[in-house]
Formats: structure tokens, sequence, C-alpha cells
């Protein structure tokens, strides 16, 4: 077996049929390993997954990775030699998968069932899968690009392999690209322009990492060159532009690349980066992410991460929040902006958010105790006889508005739920802060 062959159960040798009206991006699918472009992680020697297909095992598998990084493709060669089922998981239910197993039974041999979007199978679904899958009827390859420990079950996750396929990089779209534009046979080197390599970098920014938008850009603009331009006269970038349109970025507003986006805008916040918090705020709103999200997650910020070393943030924010509700976008994006890099470049404390949350652990720990006298109204005779009220200090009628007089209950006495920092107004709060406790202990 050559080194390079994913053909872990070898077809007889022979020439390659092409259906030329297939699209592109199906003609010019690997027909094994050496044509595969990125995924060197799992495919270069001594890989995690190479490994498997050197020692011609196929265990049941996820390929989880972005849209276009080659997860079908990876299905269809490790699949090579045994029966292989393609099903749909946007299409299929449990009396389609109960099919798919009785063909497996029914045929004799190694059965590959691979299903597409597996994370859109729903638990009575994966359920109705588990057995057939535990008893080895079929080899399981499920393709996903959602987080899969989260949308499928722990006890299918458990039986199978999880490979994780990375969004490609730019050279090696460029290479894939190049290829299907120069190969006489499958790709357009036959007939098509020639296609220069700004042309090439101009299809990879387009397609934001998708193989399988990388060559649909390169069929299409070749299809309006064709229409537009003398024939012989290279590929040009407007058809490029044509075929393309409004880059598609990827960012699903109810799934993981979301939270990945948000994750990276509020940690770039955090460590006090304008420049990357404002990259990420432009791929959100880029994308189609409602502003307004956006602008409820800079309100929080404020309070969590900037708090009082800041008193300003909290306002700041929420203005920009109305300001966005109101005028809309795209205008919307220049109070965005300017909240995003005041917040970014403000001092920063999340006292006030540690200090409501061991509040919030003390009232758990201790549950709800009593409030010290001193501290209840006294409406009516009867509360005023049992104390309530007593001995109350009105601070504004004190010498420098303060009364020393502990209000925590007597379980918590002394205890510290807010501890200012250093930073910005709150080391004026935190020296303040320190001299009334000392004499309220004193």
């Amino acid at each position: 077996m050559p080194p390079d062959s994913l053909e872990l159960f070898p077809e007889p040798a022979g020439p390659a049929r092409v259906d030329l009206r297939a699209p592109l991006a199906e003609r010019m699918r690997p027909r094994d390993l050496s044509e595969v472009v990125g995924q060197e992680h799992l495919l270069r020697p001594g890989a995690a997954l190479r490994s498997l297909v050197d020692a011609g095992q196929l265990p049941s598998l996820i390929l989880w990775g972005p849209p276009g990084s080659g997860k079908t493709t990876l299905a269809r060669l490790l699949a090579r030699g045994a029966r292989f089922v393609p099903l749909s998981a946007v299409m299929v239910g449990v009396k389609e998968i109960r099919a798919a197993i009785d063909e497996a039974r029914r045929g004799g041999g190694r059965t590959v069932l691979f299903l597409d979007e597996i994370h859109r199978l729903n638990r009575a679904q994966q359920d109705a899968l588990l057995p057939h899958v535990e008893a080895g009827t079929v080899t399981l390859i499920g393709a996903t690009t959602e987080n899969p420990s989260f949308e499928v079950i722990a006890p299918l996750l458990s039986r199978c392999r999880v490979f994780v396929l990375e969004r490609l990089a730019e050279p090696a779209l460029a290479a894939l690209v190049r290829r299907a534009a120069d190969d006489p046979v499958r790709g357009l080197g036959a007939s098509g322009p020639p296609v220069p390599d700004a042309v090439v970098q101009a299809i990879v920014h387009a397609a934001d990492g998708d193989a399988r938008r990388a060559l649909g850009l390169l069929e299409s603009a070749a299809a309006i060159h064709r229409e537009t331009a003398p024939a012989g006269t290279p590929l040009s970038l407007e058809a490029v532009r044509e075929a393309a349109g409004r880059a598609v970025l990827l960012h699903d507003r109810d799934r993981e690349e979301h939270y990945n986006v948000v994750s990276a805008l509020i940690k770039s916040l955090r460590a006090s980066d304008p420049d990357a918090a404002l990259y990420y705020a432009a791929r959100m709103l880029a994308a189609g992410e409602d502003p307004l999200f956006l602008a409820r997650r800079l309100v929080i910020f404020a309070s969590e991460d900037v708090g009082n070393a800041e008193p300003q943030a909290l306002s700041l924010a929420t203005s920009a929040f109305l300001a966005v509700e109101r005028i809309g976008m795209p205008e919307g994006r220049i109070p965005l902006a300017q909240a995003v890099t005041f917040l970014a470049c403000a001092p920063k404390s999340n006292a006030s958010y540690v200090g409501i949350s061991r509040a919030l652990e003390a009232v758990e720990t201790h549950g709800s105790l009593p409030v010290p006298l001193h501290l209840r109204n006294a409406p009516t005779r009867l509360m005023k006889e049992y104390g309530y009220g007593a001995g109350y200090e009105y601070p504004h009628d004190a010498p420098e508005r303060f009364v020393a007089r502990r209000n925590l209950p007597d379980e918590l006495a002394g205890a510290r739920l807010y501890e200012p920092t250093n930073e910005g107004a709150e080391a004026i709060l935190a020296e303040r802060l320190d001299g009334w406790r000392k004499r309220r202990q004193g």
C-alpha cells in the first residue's frame, strides 16, 4: 500500500472517471491523501488520524471543524473500499437511520454510515443509532461544525474518536485554488482563463477559510469572465468581486463561533487592548450580529470589569446602548466604537462583581440571618417595645456623616465583601473605606 494512500480497504485500480457536469468543488475532491491540503496536524506521518490509517484501523469517529475544512472528503477517503452510506442529519429521522442499519446487516462486509451535520440529530435519533455503533453493525463517521461535547449525547460520544479539523489557512487554500485553475482534466485548465496570483489571493480572502466556497468562487468568476471578457484574457478581480458579493464571515449567532468571537471581544477589553476589541466588535457587526447584543455586553462589562475604577464607564456604555437603540445602524457603530475604546482604555476593577458574589455566597451559607435591631423599621408600638430601631443614629446628623456601628448580622461581623482596588477612581474609595472600617471595628 503506498504511504500516501488512505485506502484502508483498497479498491481495484482503474481510470478515474470525471463527470464534467459536476461542480468544480466536487470534481476537485481529493482522491487520496496526497491531494489533501491542510490538516497536517491530523494527516502528517505519526499524527493521530494518520496513525489509524497506517494501522489499517477505522473506528467510529466524529470530524469536527468549520465549513469547507474537508470533513466529507476525509470521510469518503477513510471509507474507501467499504460500503459508504451518506446521510444528512437535517433530512433523516429514526426511520431512515434504521433502514441504513438494516441495509448494513443484509449487505455483509463493512458499512460506513456517514452522518453529515450529526449535531442536528435529536436525542431519540442518537439513541436509535447507539446500540448499532456499540455492536459494530456500522462504523459511524459523523461530521459537525458544532462542538460535539454539547451536541452529541455522552454515550455515543464516548464510543467515537473525535478529530478536530482546523480552518484552512490561506496558503492551503491558495494551493487548492491554483490546482483547480490549472488542472486540465478535473479543473479549469483545459478551457478556463489564466488565473493571476492576485486573483487567487482575492478568492482566498473572500472564501474565509472555506475550501468549498473558494472553488465555487473560482468557478463562478470563470463563468462570469467567459460572458464579459475576450477569450484568452486573464481572470479579473472584477469577476471575482461580482461572484463573491459581500464576503460571508464565519459567525453563526446561535452557535460556537458566535461565542468564540464574543469571548475574544470581552477578553480583549479586559486586557486593555482597544485594537483587538475593535476588530472583534467589527467582526460581529460585519457578520450581521444584532448591535444591541453587542451594546448589552458592553454595559455588563462596564460594571463587571471596570466598575468603580472608572465610574463613568457604566454611564457611557448605557448611553451607547440607548444611542444604538435610537439611531440604528450603520451610524450606531460610532457610539459602539466610542464605548469599546473607552472601556478598553479605562482602569479595571472587578471588585463590585466579586463583592456581590461573596455576598450571595454568604446568603447561601448562612441563610436568612436576623437583621440587627437598630436597622429595623418600627412603625408600630409593639415593634418599638421589642426594640426595633432602638439606638439607630441618623448618619446625616452625625459628625462627618458617619456612625461607627456594625450593620452586618452578628454571624458576619467583620466580613469584607467589597475590597476596592487601587485602580483609578476606586483608589479613593479604598482609602476612604479603610478608614471607616477601622473606626467601625475600633
